[in-house]
């Protein structure tokens, strides 16, 4: 978003110069809604116009910089959730069949139960310190 910003103020900033300062001289005045910004010679305004393609370069190379990170994490994205739709329904269905065979587990990783078999079958809360 900024690399677009800069490009856009870059062209507004160069269009303004061009369409305010069409008569030219041996020294180039630069006038900007009734301000006299600077006075160029041939080789200022040479190089003015550089260092303006350049920040115009620059905005364009982060402009496609934030397009390619944006469609990086877009893939990423649609693949993390490709992926946990694929998991979930694997999920439901392991699930409807231990619902259509009707059994009951003993396992307390699948049943949700979480036994302490060190005492006795009843779980202790513990508190840290004691």
């Amino acid at each position: 978003m900024l690399g677009l910003l800069l490009a856009a103020a870059t062209a507004a900033f160069v269009g303004l110069l061009i369409a305010y300062n069409l008569s030219s001289g041996p020294g180039y005045t630069v006038t900007m809604f009734g301000h006299n910004l600077v006075t160029l010679n041939h080789l200022g305004a040479f190089l003015a116009g550089i260092a303006l393609t350049l920040v115009f370069g620059l905005a364009l190379a982060m402009l496609a910089a934030g397009l390619a990170h944006h469609r990086r994490k877009s893939v990423r994205l649609r693949a993390a959730r490709r992926d946990a739709a694929v998991a979930t329904a694997q999920r439901d269905e392991l699930a409807a069949r231990l619902d259509d065979r009707g059994d009951t587990t003993t396992d307390p990783t699948l049943s949700g139960a979480s036994r302490d078999t060190r005492s006795g079958g009843r779980h202790r809360l513990h508190l840290f310190g004691h």
